[in-house]
């Protein structure tokens, strides 16, 4: 998935330091590689395995190998980069473009950015934000929560009681993450990262209250601006025909950008407190990842039971 370079600047310009020095409208640009690339052997003239569609950065060891050339061979070892196409040249350090470099660059229609960021530092921190611009994401309805470590989030028809349920464990030392509609985004490590929207971040709408300022209630230990998801819970009314599961052995599963997660469905009826249940599923989860699982252990003992008596 490509970006361009204004979303680049958009998200990451605070991050990386980052300004740019020339071509303001040339910022629709393609970035189609994460990766980022200093044109180390391409400056000498050597472009076989040149990475052309990832950002080029010119740091010390660039400024210096290319102020030992005249000004000939100068402008002819950056036009043979600049001829590439290149995304954009980024300067590091904080140093000012050398004048072939500028005139090239708006020969050829490349974008000249410019970092205050050591050149190490700027290609770390640069590629963990085009990792995340670039990885899967999706918007989903349910409230994200975090409990004793373990990211909940609470899916339902609209009135259920998610934002009541999710007010409850706040009250009780819980955190939310985000309220009605959760951003989710897959991480390399095949994890998802929940969070909410920059504009609804740290809000919930209660009916018949209205928007509260969750930190200005409960304080900012009852936020959390990102979790990682583990368990997903949906809330239903409850019918008396409805098959519900009564030992948990085996949980449903619920697929979120691909990857699949324990899905819980609780059924809500008048006097259930679901601020309880949810709690004890978020921490009977947690319980099973340690290794201790009730159901199955229970199960155990009754097939042991059940196989003596038969040998007996």
């Amino acid at each position: 998935m490509a970006i361009t370079l204004k979303e680049l600047l958009d998200s990451g310009a605070e991050r990386l330091s980052l300004e740019l020095v020339w071509g303001e409208g040339r910022l629709d640009r393609p970035i189609e590689e994460k990766a980022i690339n200093r044109p180390g052997l391409a400056l000498t003239g050597f472009f076989q395995y040149f990475a052309q569609r990832r950002l080029q950065v010119f740091g010390l060891a660039e400024f210096t190998y290319l102020k030992s050339l005249s000004t000939a061979d100068r402008e002819a070892r950056l036009r043979g980069i600049l001829e590439k196409n290149v995304p954009a040249i980024v300067i590091s350090r904080n140093r000012n473009p050398l004048p072939e470099l500028r005139a090239l660059a708006e020969e050829y229609g490349t974008p000249l950015l410019r970092s205050t960021m050591i050149t190490s530092h700027f290609i770390n921190e640069c590629t963990l934000v085009l990792e995340e611009l670039t990885a899967p994401r999706d918007r989903i309805q349910g409230t994200m929560l975090e409990l004793m470590g373990i990211g909940v989030l609470l899916q339902g028809q609209a009135g259920i009681g998610k934002s009541e349920t999710a007010l409850s464990l706040i009250g009780r030392g819980y955190s939310l993450v985000a309220d009605d509609v959760t951003e989710v985004v897959r991480t390399n490590e095949g994890r998802v990262v929940a969070f909410a929207h920059e504009l609804t971040r740290y809000h919930m709408e209660i009916r018949g209250v209205g928007i509260v300022h969750v930190p200005s209630l409960f304080g900012v230990a009852a936020i959390r601006r990102e979790a990682m998801l583990d368990i997903v819970i949906n809330l239903h009314p409850y019918t008396n025909d409805a098959e519900e599961d009564r030992t948990g052995i085996e949980p449903g599963s619920i697929e979120v950008l691909g990857i699949k997660f324990p899905f819980y469905s609780l059924p809500v009826s008048s006097g259930r407190d679901m601020a309880n249940i949810v709690e004890a599923t978020a921490l009977n989860y947690k319980l099973k990842m340690l290794g201790h699982d009730a159901a199955k252990e229970l199960d155990e003992k009754l097939i042991g039971r059940f196989l003596r008596k038969t040998a007996g």
